[in-house]
This record gives structure tokens, sequence and C-alpha cells, in this order.
């Protein structure tokens, strides 16, 4: 007892920022302290207190859960904390605030307060703030009776609603999801979703009763388009037609169920006012069903009804399902520039095909904008909803056994929340997937339109889940950057074309975008394990890094000097730490995968050695990795008339550009992205290329340094609604040293969680877990459902591509990392003992590493392990 209360003392002092976790033996980390929270989390829920990480949410904290439901690049609805649906975005752009008047209710017969929807209570901020509120919230179903009392728990891709009133003797649980097996991209992808409700006598008494799913029809909002409610058995089809000058307008929205009982009213009454709705709800309280065929156009709504009894006991089970067909959009960006990809032909194989990626290939498009995937593959919402009921029951087991495997892993309870919240963004409508079956995406999502266009290189440079997950499609963001985004001489536009076709060339390069993308080639490599493919970019990833050279180092000190584009929407002026690492990860990788291929690589190799030597002298303080800035003796012209997107200097600027330097600089700031490029290469497969002692020190002074338990007394006159006042968070860069300019870079004084997920993995990787974590839990409280969605972190919008850097903190605290090339699986554990999820190009599965020893055990697929490595050294399986 004494030794288990002495382990108990130590946990709490780890959890408060007290004894460094280093001390504890690395064998009994992570059990006891997971122990230890369970019964911390027992107690602070007993208590009414915070709610814990990964764990159920109830009360306040169902306040702005909101879950999506749908597919890769499909488009999406949410499933709220109430039960309500939201964010109906099936229409190939993001609609963050349409919530559309459709509802499912029961009804018990000869029960008084026998009727309610079935939704807990809607949250307040709805009553008053929002569209339309100022009206009364005319034409929602906020009046309606509800629940009492109702929880929410997620399992990605699933999330669970329970249900309970006093007025009602039953015991209901609904369950959202749509498809999500990794390495099976095509099947989630699908334009679908389901509800299954559960219902279960608790009385003593058999139960007569009506199960109904009801809305309005949401498409209706043009004038000149036809809309209708279609037939589709056990259900019914929303319907509007496109027009000539529209036909983007086309789309079909299904609603069905696996009942043979099913009764469905296919048009509500029809009249002024509120008189479709009130007459609707007027048969869903009478316990009523209503059967009337499709009429030719303009139903207001529809419902479906299932009858049903239920013994003492007993339980039904319906499955609500849903499928929708939006098959154009009038999305189309950029101007395509046949003459400048003379390096492109196809005939000369430079690049892989999707089909050659194992994507399945719809071919050209009939339109010259995008046209999702999924209109390759079906031919009418008949065809998906067809699809989605004779697979459903596949598609439902191997997405339980994705969620079953990813959830018994031991890690932290806040790092496993971290990442499955983000692992929604691969279902929202940031991403999209166009005919031919190649990923493209926003950055994130505005609340009517994509935010920040084209699979921008350096903000999904973060972005860890999708080429663990899904590692074909990740591969198709290569070809787009080293095919249709560079120019013969090199050069790399940083925001893709859609569709994607060869770009115009008329700004600057991303540098992190671009020298990061050739780690991302060595990673899809090591992923795959595909020689070939590697083989065929080869070429094409050597004339990107000679651009690079050339433009950024042509001096050859093996720095980036020259004025360089990069993540914060900004040129840095003079080297930097940041994206210097990111220079040497990418020639170190040109040094792998040419060395695996025969060719000379000394060019490289004498880069390296010099650049290295730079960062680990020049750019180093003694304590953090910092920015030399410089503009005098460069190749680029005057900062002042340089193309940026700040735009020209005024006589202001000019004036701070003589005493400072150029605006938007962090010069001798301690910036969490100072060594982004060193965690990015360890999340490539990259073994450390600057000096390990120093990038943990400069990891500690991020955390020294840009770490804030509270804000409440930081300035920040950028955007401040990312974290502020109470909250705690990161902040992107700090002067501890002084030398702030009167203008840094624009958004230094921003919290953004996927630097936060990255600088926590780093400092994992680097053996800080308590810090790590630290960054973790106040990130994660931020989005804990009270203030902010828990599946919804965003920066320049919603579900931004950037927070999928949580998905590295897997690795960052396991090492678990499977190479393909020599089918090693990889583990450098820095919390002993563990159980962690692994997927891999061919297959997932579990990792059990205990007491020195790995045992893999593959669940889906294949996976062909040779040897295993702990800490670089072979063990015994």
């Amino acid at each position: 007892m004494k030794e288990k209360n002495k382990r108990r003392a130590f946990l709490k002092d780890l959890t408060l920022g007290g004894i460094g976790a280093a001390m504890m033996p690395a064998a009994t980390l992570n059990t006891e302290r997971l122990t230890e929270q369970s019964a911390d989390t027992d107690q602070r829920e007993f208590a009414g207190a915070k709610r814990a990480y990964n764990t159920t949410y109830k009360g306040e904290y169902l306040n702005r859960v909101a879950f999506p439901i749908g597919g890769l690049g499909a488009g999406m609805f949410c499933l709220e904390g109430s039960g309500a649906i939201s964010h109906m975005s099936i229409q190939n752009h993001p609609d963050i605030f349409n919530e559309p008047a459709m509802f499912a209710a029961i009804c018990i017969k000869g029960l008084k307060n026998g009727v309610k929807v079935l939704e807990g209570p809607v949250p307040q901020w709805k009553f008053f703030g929002q569209s339309g509120t100022g009206n009364g919230a005319a034409g929602t179903t906020f009046g309606l009776p509800r629940f009492k009392d109702v929880s929410f728990t997620t399992r990605f891709p699933f999330a669970s609603i329970n249900l309970h009133d006093e007025d009602i003797p039953l015991e209901i649980k609904m369950t959202g999801w749509s498809p999500f097996i990794p390495t099976d991209q095509d099947n989630s992808s699908l334009p679908v979703g389901a509800i299954e409700y559960v219902f279960k006598n608790t009385s003593a008494k058999k139960i007569d009763a009506v199960f109904s799913y009801n809305t309005k029809n949401f498409l209706v909002n043009d004038e000149k388009a036809t809309d209708s409610i279609g037939k589709i058995k056990n259900g019914f089809i929303l319907q509007r037609e496109g027009t000539t000058e529209k036909p983007q307008l086309k789309a079909s929205f299904a609603v069905f169920v696996n009942d043979a009982n099913t009764v469905v009213d296919h048009c509500w009454f029809r009249g002024g006012w509120w008189d479709p709705m009130t007459m609707a709800w007027n048969t869903v309280r009478d316990g009523l069903t209503r059967s009337t065929d499709p009429v030719e156009k303009e139903a207001p709504g529809a419902s479906l009804y299932v009858p049903f009894s239920l013994s003492p006991g007993a339980s039904k089970t319906i499955r609500l399902m849903m499928a929708w067909y939006v098959p154009f959009s009038d999305i189309h960006i950029g101007e395509v520039v046949n003459d400048e990809k003379k390096n492109c032909d196809p005939a000369s194989g430079c690049c892989a095909s999707p089909a050659d990626l194992g994507i399945v290939n719809g071919g050209q498009a009939p339109s010259p904008n995008y046209q999702p995937w999924y209109s390759s593959k079906f031919e009418n919402v008949e065809a998906v909803a067809d699809y989605w009921i004779k697979n459903y029951a596949d598609l439902q087991k191997n997405s339980k056994l994705f969620a079953d495997t990813f959830y018994a892993s031991t890690l932290p309870p806040e790092v496993m929340e971290a990442v499955a919240a983000n692992l929604t963004i691969l279902k929202s409508p940031t991403v999209l997937r166009q005919y031919d079956g190649r990923l493209w995406s926003w950055e994130g999502c505005g609340d009517a339109g994509g935010c920040c266009h084209g699979s921008c290189t350096h903000v999904w440079n973060y972005a860890q889940a999708m080429p663990n997950l899904f590692p074909a499609l990740e591969r198709t963001l290569r070809h787009t950057e080293f095919c249709e985004n560079q120019n013969k001489e090199g050069h790399q536009g940083f925001r893709a074309n859609m569709p994607i076709s060869p770009l115009k060339h008329d700004f600057h390069a991303a540098a992190d975008g671009q020298i990061g993308g050739i780690m991302k080639v060595y990673r899809e490599w090591r992923i795959s394990g595909d020689n070939q493919w590697m083989e065929k970019i080869f070429p094409m990833v050597r004339v990107s890094m000679d651009y690079c050279i050339h433009t950024w180092d042509p001096r050859g000190k093996g720095v980036v000097e020259e004025p360089h584009h990069n993540t914060y929407d900004i040129e840095f002026w003079g080297p930097d730490g940041m994206c210097t690492s990111f220079y040497l990860g990418a020639l170190k990788a040109m040094i792998e995968m040419g060395s695996h291929l025969k060719k000379d690589m000394s060019k490289y190799k004498e880069l390296y050695a010099k650049g290295k030597e730079q960062i680990e002298t020049n750019l180093y303080d003694g304590e953090y990795f910092i920015q030399d800035i410089e503009y005098k003796n460069l190749n680029a012209n005057d900062p002042a008339k340089a193309k940026s997107f700040g735009g020209e200097y005024s006589k202001e600027a000019v004036d701070i550009l003589q005493k400072e330097g150029p605006k938007y600089q962090y010069g001798r700031g301690c910036l969490s992205d100072g060594v982004l490029g060193v965690w990015i290469g360890r999340m490539c497969g990259l073994n450390d290329f600057v000096d390990a002692k120093k990038v943990t020190s400069h990891l500690t002074a991020i955390y020294k340094y840009n770490f804030r338990r509270t804000l409440r007394e930081h300035a920040n006159p950028q955007r401040p609604a990312y974290a502020i006042g109470d909250e705690g968070g990161l902040l992107l860069c700090t002067w501890p040293k002084g030398g702030k300019l009167s203008l840094p870079f624009v958004y230094s004084d921003e919290v953004w969680t996927g630097i936060e997920y990255q600088v926590a993995s780093h400092l994992m990787l680097a053996g800080k877990v308590k810090e790590g974590l630290d960054i973790v839990r106040v990130c994660r409280d931020r989005y804990d459902g009270r203030r902010r969605n828990p599946f919804n972190e965003y920066e320049c919008g919603h579900w931004y591509a950037r927070a999928m850097s949580s998905y590295g903190l897997l690795q960052g605290l396991t090492g678990l990392r499977y190479d393909a090339v020599d089918k090693t699986l990889h583990i450098d554990s820095k919390i002993g003992d563990f159980s962690c999820f692994l997927s891999t190009a061919t297959g997932f599965g579990k990792v059990d590493f205990k007491l020195g020893k790995a045992v893999l055990h593959v669940v889906y697929g294949k996976i062909d392990v040779d040897k295993i490595l702990l800490g670089g050294k072979e063990i015994k399986a």
C-alpha cells in the first residue's frame, strides 16, 4: 500500500508539472499513469467537475458538440451532442450554419407526454444571436418536446447518444456513423451516413409505438430549380433539378430504413405560414401514420413511419440510412497553362497515374468544374443507396474493426482524444476527391465555401493522418506537386488548380512547402515500399531540389537565405532555423533516395554538411535556433518593392525597414516552428539530421517561453479567438531575450492547434513526455464542448488540416513506425509498455510492447515484418 501511495504521489506531481517524467521507471510510467487518471476520472465525474479526456460528454460539455458523418471528399452532415442534425454540407462546399428542419421522433401510444423528438434539450446559445432568431427561430424544430437527459460518446467513426426522460419507459441509444476503413479509400469516400436507433422497453407493460423521421425539403433554395420528393424503398428522396445556367443545383438526398412495415408520406400538407410542419407534427403527436404518393413538384417535406410493439424487456433496432448525390459543382480554380509543363508529358512516365497508385480512375470528368469522385462510380442516388444497403454489414464490421483496434491503445486519454477528434477533418468539406479519384483539399472550411485552396503544401506538411491511414491517396498529392504544379525549371506552385491541371507560375514557391514535399516523397516511399514509384518520381524531385538550391541557397552555404515564402504567408529574409531545418531534411532525403538508386549524391552531401554546421553554430544562440535577418547582401531586390501578400510598403513601413529591416521576420525570437523540418523528418522516417541535444534544447525553450496556462495578460492584435482570456495555449513565437520587431511575422501572437501538436509530438520524441502532454491538455481543454466544438479545431477555417499533426502524437510517444521497403517495425517508446494502433499501406492492427518485447496483431489486410528495431537495435518479437 505504501508503495502504491508513493506512486500516486509521484503521478500527482507529474500531472501538476512537478517531478520530471524521466525519473519514473519507463516500464511502469504508462500503465500506472493511466490507472491513476482512471481513479481521478471517476472522482471528478462523480463530483460533476471537469470532464475527463476521452470520456462521455454531458451537461454543459454537450453545448457545441457536432460530429461529422460522411465520406472522404463526399460531403458531410453533423450529429450534434443533442442528437440534432446540423452543418448539412453535401453540395460540394461547406454550409456550416445549415441546420435543416429534420428530426426523428418517438410516440408511445396511450402515454401522457409520450411523444418526443429523439433529441436532448436545444443548447441555449441557439435561442438568440443566430440567424433568424430575432424573429423567433421560425421554421426550426426548437419548440418541439425533447428528452430531458442526454449523453454523447465517441469511438470514431461512431458517435453514440443515450436519451433518457422519466416520461418515457424506454432505454434509447442512437449511434451515428459512416464508413472509415484505413487503406480502403473508396469505401471510406462514400456519400452516405447512418443512425441506428435502439429502443428497449424498461416497463412491465407492452408498448405500442411509432418511430418517425421527418424533414423539410432542405434542397429547396432556388426559384428557378424544380424540386420534388421521390420514392425509394422504405423511404423518400429529396430532389432538386439543375438548370441550364446552374447545373450544380442538381442534388438528391435519400432517407430510408430497413423495416418492411415502413409507411411513407411523400408530401406534407401544403399550405401557408407553418402549416406543413404543424400538420406533420400533429401526425407524429397522435401516433398515426400517413401514406401519400409523390407529387410532381413543390412538396414541402416528407416523413417515414415505423410502427412497432415491444414486450417488457424487448428491444427494437431501426436502421436509418442516408445517401446523397450531387454530381456537379461550380468550383473551378486557376488557369491551365500547358506550355509550362513540358516536363510532365504523360508519355514520359515521369509520374505515376492514379491507377498506378491503386486509385479507382474515373477518367476525364465531363464537366470543366470539379466533380466528386463518387459521381464517376455511381450514376445516381439510387445506385449509392443500393450499394449502401448491400454492403452495410461489411462496411460497419470493418469500420468497427478500426475503432476497436484504435481504442484498444493504452496511450494517455488526452492523446487518444486529440488524434481521434481530428480524424473528423477527413470527413469534412475540407477534403475533396476529384472525378479521377485524386485528393485535393482546402486548408479549412469557410462558413459557406472552402478556405484557401489547392492542397496547400505548407499547411498539409503538418498533417500526418492521411499518409498513414490512406497512403495511396496521399501519394496523389505528391503526383500533383511534382507534375502539374511544377514547371520545367522546378518552380512548384503551392496551391493546385481545381480540377487539377498544369498551373500558372506567377508567384513565389513556398520554401517550407516545396522542400517539405521532398521529405514526404521519401516518407511515401518508405510507407508504400514501392521502389518503382519512387524511381519514377525521383527525376522530378531532383529538379525540385536543384531549384530550391539555386533559388534560396545560390551561394551554396547549406542554408535557406534568399527571401523565402512560408506558411505564415510572408517571406523570411536571411537564413533561419525553421526553413533551414527543412532544407537539411530534404537534402538528407535526396541522399537516401539517390543512394538507393545508385546516383551520385556528392553535391547534396556537401551542402548538407555545410548546412548542418551553419544551423548548429550561426543559427543557434546557445539555447534555441533563431533567424539571422539579412536583406542587403542577397540577390533579391529591395524588400519594399518585392512581391508579397502583405502588399507594398507604406511610407511608415519604409521607415521601419530602414531602422529594423524587413517587416514580418522573427529574428532573435523563440519560434515554436523553429525546428519544424526536424519533426517532419522524424515523421517521414529520417533519423536526426541536426544535433539532437540542440534540438531538445530548442524544444525545451519553446515549452519554457511559449507555453501559457492562461492568456489573460497576453496581447494579441491579430486573430485572438483561437485561444483567449483564461484559456491556455502555445504561442507561435516569443522574444524572451528581446529583439521583437515592431511588426514581427503576422501571426506571431496567435495559437494554432496544428503547431501545438507538432511541438508536443516532438517533445515526446525527445523524451519530454510531461511537457508534451501539458500542451495537448491545454489544447483539448479549449475544445471541450463548452465554448468550441471538440470535433472542429479551426485556424483559417473550420476543420483545419494542420490539426492533423495530432496523429504524430502516436509516433511521438511510442516511436512506432513501419518501413515497407525493408519490412521493419520501428519502436522507440518514451512511456515504457504500451499497446498502440498501427496503420500501413497494406493493413492495420495493434502493437503490444511489454518488457522489451513486441507483438504485432494484424486485424485487417496484411503487414509483413522481417525484423523489429527498438531504439535502432534489433529485438525478438
